[in-house]
């Protein structure tokens, strides 16, 4: 078998005869890494149906063999849509110790009171797994654990006890012996991927992987990885706070970036059906630099909390520290309170986090964040009946944002009694809101500080 080496960039896919510093396509840079690419092979996959496929009218095709699975974890099943559907494959990534094989485990049990599972628990020991298991109170008879890394000796297996489900942990532990790489390079996952593919599309098999992520937070591996499965959820939290949050990234049968919350407990995972209140249930009221923000997360209004601290620097170049909001729209921001409210900010350290570990992506949260840094600066208390809602331009205007009402009505359930929004979403929203809650509309950031502090 003649063996060729390519070097394929990670993050466009571009393949190329010879290594070089940067990709001509996507101009990443130091982002080649070596492959082998086999040219004669008669069978390159061992799980592919070599059985002949004629093509099919649209008409003709069954969709309802297409069932959802229920996973037994009701919010769980809303964020896919319904319920897993047979024959997928989904991709769970997360930093180490955020509770990945946790969460399969307790998806196994509920799973296993129906069908057939096989969790292959390839980077630990089956005594391991089992103690864990034992911990989340997890005894079911149609739950296999199998502990191996070598493809062709799972597919044996496979083969033998014909699993409804399959849960892999870790897609970058297994290996294909044909292959020279090591386990968890480029090759031997996009390979891996490859094989589970085709058992879930060929055998009507359930398949989940469990993903490594970078140091950037990027999943390992090549960006086919993401590309072949059709699920993609990201586990991410905050390990002190012991929130845990699962996003959806990607999904072909359902809804994207929609979020479930959980909390880790002695007894695995536990879902929380109520976010807003899990986030603010710590909070402390009448503090300076505390604010109240409702944010969308996929079909959800979650309200969080954004806490500032402002402080003269007594060095010459002060800090500029975040969590939970993006470190570029904080320096906007910044230079909007300099420039348009004329707050001297040049010589203070600045610090933003949103409490509980969540990442604040949209610019609906802009005001809230100006609004807290304001008083910090200022040492005034913003009232903590109060939520905020708007985007900030650069020219000091507030802007309208999406959804006005799914945020309104969220902080009325939450028992505020006060919102500011931007003027312009005023005319948007029902005349019955104004009696459960008093909407104050602003035009420009100063006014909005005005009104507050």
């Amino acid at each position: 078998m003649k063996q060729k080496t390519n070097w394929e960039c990670t993050s466009c896919g571009h393949v190329q005869p010879r290594w070089s510093g940067s990709c001509n396509m996507c101009n990443s840079w130091n982002s080649f890494v070596e492959q082998l690419v086999f040219q004669e092979k008669n069978q390159r996959f061992e799980a592919k149906d070599n059985t002949f496929i004629k093509p099919k009218k649209i008409s003709e095709i069954d969709v309802s063999e297409n069932h959802r699975l229920k996973t037994g974890i009701s919010e769980l099943d809303v964020l896919l849509g319904g319920g897993l559907v047979a024959g997928s494959l989904n991709l769970i990534a997360g930093e180490p110790g955020i509770g990945k094989s946790t969460l399969l485990l307790q998806l196994s049990n509920g799973l296993a009171k129906t069908l057939k599972v096989l969790y292959i628990c390839g980077e630990e020991s089956l005594e391991q797994t089992s103690l864990r298991a034992k911990r989340l109170k997890i005894q079911n008879e149609n739950l296999y654990l199998l502990n191996e890394t070598l493809f062709s000796q799972i597919k044996i297996e496979i083969d033998n006890l014909k699993p409804e489900v399959i849960i892999v942990d870790s897609v970058q532990i297994l290996y294909k012996a044909e292959i020279p790489s090591s386990p968890g390079s480029v090759v031997q996952v996009r390979e891996i991927a490859t094989e589970f593919m085709h058992l879930a599309k060929g055998r009507g098999i359930t398949v989940f992987l469990i993903g490594h992520v970078t140091k950037n937070g990027e999943i390992a591996g090549p960006r086919v990885l993401e590309h072949l499965v059709d699920t993609v959820l990201e586990f991410e939290g905050d390990r002190q706070m012991g929130f845990r949050l699962l996003r959806s990234i990607k999904n072909r049968f359902g809804p994207t970036e929609d979020i479930v919350l959980f909390q880790m407990k002695e007894t695995g995972l536990e879902q929380i059906e109520n976010p807003s209140s899990a986030f603010l249930q710590q909070r402390v009221k009448e503090i300076a630099g505390s604010t109240i923000v409702p944010t969308i997360e996929g079909a959800k209004a979650i309200l969080i909390e954004v806490q500032a601290l402002v402080t003269n620097s007594v060095f010459p170049n002060p800090s500029r520290r975040c969590a939970g909001v993006d470190q570029n729209r904080l320096a906007l921001l910044l230079a909007v309170l300099e420039k348009r409210v004329g707050y001297k900010l040049y010589s203070s350290d600045v610090f933003v986090s949103v409490a509980g570990g969540l990442k604040i992506l949209e610019p609906a949260a802009d005001l809230g964040i100006v609004i807290a840094l304001a008083s910090s600066f200022s040492n005034r208390i913003v009232s903590s009946d109060t939520a905020i809602i708007g985007e900030v331009g650069l020219g000091g205007e507030v802007r309208s944002v999406s959804r006005i009402e799914t945020r309104i009505k969220e902080a009325i359930n939450m028992g505020f009694k006060e919102c500011i929004v931007p003027q312009k979403n005023l005319k948007d929203i029902n005349k019955s809101l104004y009696q459960k809650i008093n909407l104050i509309g602003v035009n420009m950031v100063n006014e909005a500080i005005s009104k507050l502090i």
